[in-house]
């Protein structure tokens, strides 16, 4: 999940946000998610809805009406999660994330993701130049 030095905007950053999330999700649950989308609502608000999120496993216990095993164990995992999600949100829109909310959905079969960004953050020092002690 290469991401470019230079913070991404409009349809750029919301194409790469997409894609990352979507790894995300098969990165660790093991299948991509059906659709992923990211929206920014108004100035601060960066809204990503991931659809066909559950596994089969979440799913049948979905349909034996466990639904409550899945949300503790989804929105445990999203908390865990917190650190990445935002740090991945930081690096490719170059603006920090004031606030991180997740949620999801039996049915529909929705995560939504949002994050409401603040201030640019400041531009990292170029490596190149870091090494080389040259301007």
């Amino acid at each position: 999940m290469a991401t470019p030095n230079p913070p991404l905007d409009g349809d750029q950053v919301l194409t790469a946000m997409a894609d990352a999330m979507s790894a995300l999700h098969e990165r660790y649950y093991h299948r991509p998610p059906s659709s992923a989308q990211c929206r920014l609502m108004g100035d601060d608000l960066l809204a990503c809805v991931l659809g066909g999120v559950y596994t089969e496993v979440e799913k049948t216990l979905i349909e034996l009406e466990r639904v409550r095993l899945v949300h503790d164990n989804r929105n445990a995992f999203q908390s865990a999660m917190e650190g990445r999600f935002v740090s991945l949100v930081e690096r490719l829109s170059g603006r920090s994330v004031t606030q991180f909310v997740s949620t999801h959905n039996v049915g529909p079969d929705l995560e939504i993701e949002l994050f409401f960004l603040g201030d640019a953050l400041p531009a990292a020092p170029d490596r190149a130049t870091t090494r080389s002690g040259r301007s």
